[in-house]
């Protein structure tokens, strides 16, 4: 699978910013999808995943992220509200076939800057 990330740029803090990430290859329909960010100086970070209708969060992004899926397109996305400096990072989207197996194809990054 090969996963195309897109939609990062500049927003002020308290803006919103979609994401989104396409798959080729192989439909993932059924696969674990999810989406990592690395701030500069740090390691990458969990952000938020949606496999079978559960979603799991990073406490920091609860009730702000959220993952949505369009399998008739092999895409995802991740919708940021109300966005912090903090958020500041590279996103990266990832796949893996179910939560048994490691993330196995990632995105190329997308960078998103949150600053007035």
């Amino acid at each position: 699978v090969q996963l195309q990330a897109s939609g990062g740029g500049l927003v002020q803090p308290g803006g919103s910013l979609r994401l989104s990430c396409a798959a080729s290859g192989r439909t993932i329909r059924g696969w674990v999808v999810g989406w990592f960010r690395q701030a500069p100086g740090k390691e990458r970070e969990f952000v938020i995943s949606s496999w079978s209708g559960r979603t799991s969060y990073a406490d920091s992004v609860k009730g702000r992220f959220t993952i949505s899926r369009d399998n008739a397109n092999n895409t995802f996305h991740l919708q940021m509200n109300t966005l912090k400096p903090e958020d500041t990072a590279v996103y990266y989207c990832a796949v893996r076939y179910n939560l048994r197996t490691e993330w196995s194809s990632w995105g190329q990054g997308t960078q998103v800057t949150v600053s007035s």
